[in-house]
């Protein structure tokens, strides 16, 4: 009759043998496991959620054949262990796939190919640029519709992401770019965007950067960069509810930079922050935020002086 089994905080080597075919959920995080074969699952049919986080788990330890008698896993986690490359093998049934805080360097073409179903892959805290993304990882994933890649080695937006996608999770890279048409392969399109603690300057954002995203993003979070100015395309976002450039160089905020004048619509934005940058909130034109639903949902206090920005070129 067990459904639920948590051994977590343990010293195992090893998943314990015959375990219960009624498995539904079994967790043995924050163990000391070494190796996964092609037993270590058998029999657990049933089994809908396996976590296996902070052990000492690699490819190399981990027998591509060892997730096969899961047929009903949807929930996999294996955050905190030494995966270089994404394992092998995985249950076509996985709906969340979690691997944080491994060494991952590369996502080959085919690793996900039997992963049809993919919902959620988390990928944060790990070593990949967006040279090592292979062009067909993931683009034709078809319910992959969120994807968390901060804290990784990306210098810019990585290309071929999937067209399902509608959360993108970038925070804490190097990113200097986002190419242009880079989410216009996506439908119906990407709604929230964090690419907050990178190093964009605006240079890297073109016009066609957001090309796709116009009618279906919601929330962007572009917060603790170095842009000097508010990126173009912004403004033609008739869906955006949250924008967050708080914590650049942006000294002006011109009248079109965020609000199109010529948008006939209700008002969208819910929430701007504008706060740390260099703008005289004197010289900001009311008219500039007419987008916005209520002028209290603006935070433009408190600003960096002249000052201190020439503390930080000395």
């Amino acid at each position: 009759m067990l459904n639920r089994l948590y051994l977590d905080g343990n010293l195992l080597e090893v998943v314990p043998p015959d375990l219960p075919p009624t498995l539904q959920e079994l967790k043995i995080n924050e163990n000391q496991l070494k190796e996964i074969d092609d037993n270590s699952f058998r029999d657990l049919s049933s089994l809908v959620i396996l976590e296996l986080e902070g052990n000492l788990l690699s490819e190399g330890n981990t027998d591509p054949l060892a997730f096969s008698p899961l047929i009903q896993l949807s929930y996999l986690r294996l955050g905190r262990n030494h995966f270089r490359t994404v394992p092998q093998g995985l249950p076509r049934s996985l709906l969340e796939l979690h691997l944080e805080n491994n060494l991952i360097e590369e996502i080959s073409e085919t690793v996900f190919n039997q992963t049809i179903n993919l919902n959620l892959v988390s990928l944060r805290h790990n070593k990949l640029d967006e040279s090592r993304i292979a062009p067909l990882a993931w683009i034709n994933h078809r319910h992959l519709e969120s994807i968390d890649l901060s804290h990784n080695e990306l210098y810019l937006v990585p290309s071929y992401l999937p067209r399902s996608l509608v959360h993108l999770v970038l925070v804490g890279n190097n990113i200097e770019r986002i190419p242009g048409y880079v989410f216009a392969h996506m439908d119906p399109g990407l709604e929230y965007l964090y690419l907050s603690y990178n190093k964009l300057d605006g240079e890297g954002i073109e016009p066609e950067s957001f090309f796709g995203s116009y009618d279906s993003m919601v929330e962007l979070c572009l917060d603790n960069n170095q842009l000097l100015s508010v990126p173009s395309g912004i403004n033609a976002m008739t869906n955006l509810h949250f924008l967050r450039l708080n914590n650049n160089k942006i000294r002006s905020i011109p009248d079109e930079s965020i609000c199109d004048p010529n948008h006939n619509g209700d008002a969208t934005l819910v929430a701007l922050r504008l706060e740390n940058n260099y703008i005289d909130p004197q010289k900001v034109s009311p008219t500039a935020f007419s987008c916005v639903r209520a002028s209290s949902s603006v935070v433009l206090k408190p600003q960096k002086s002249d000052r201190s920005l020439r503390k930080t070129k000395n």
